[in-house]
């Protein structure tokens, strides 16, 4: 298993315009506007890395091995759920040559719907943060009126 001990964006965006050159090239679910580009990966509370990377046919969300330990070994296909600070997400098994295991999440497949890559890069930056973002407290119940302050009596 490939173990990534630095950020694997850079080596991801290497590997994934390798496939926009080849396999992709010319099909119609692809997007001309969009190039392919690995933002910065963070590590997650396991170890792991976990990153979004933009290509001309998807958004997608990844995970990497960060480290041996505790990195779940599931058959390509298959799924697994992964935990962020704002929630569980599903993610399903994959592996490639130059990259090793990786899970795979899709935000936007195909990402037809840009009319630009800043757009989906802003679009993917702003999935990133919402990603490591705790959910948000509910609001607290609004306090509700005295009897006297509702019928506008002093109190």
């Amino acid at each position: 298993m490939k173990v990534w001990e630095a950020d694997p964006a850079p080596a991801l965006t290497r590997a994934f315009a390798s496939i926009a050159a080849t396999r992709m090239a010319g099909l119609a679910i692809c997007n001309a506007a969009l190039q392919v580009e690995a933002l910065p990966f963070r590590r997650t509370a396991e170890g792991h890395w976990a990153g979004l990377i933009i290509t001309p046919w998807a958004i997608n969300l990844l995970c990497l091995p960060g480290h041996a330990g505790n990195w779940p070994q599931r058959a390509a296909g298959s799924k697994h759920d992964w935990r962020f600070p704002s929630g569980d997400y599903e993610f399903i098994v994959a592996e490639a040559a130059d990259i090793g295991s990786y899970h795979l999440c899709s935000l936007f497949s195909p990402a037809l719907e840009f009319a630009s890559h800043e757009q989906a890069r802003l679009t993917a930056e702003a999935a990133a943060q919402a990603l490591f973002a705790a959910p948000s407290a509910p609001p607290p119940p609004a306090a509700l009126p005295s009897r006297r302050a509702f019928l506008g009596l002093s109190g």
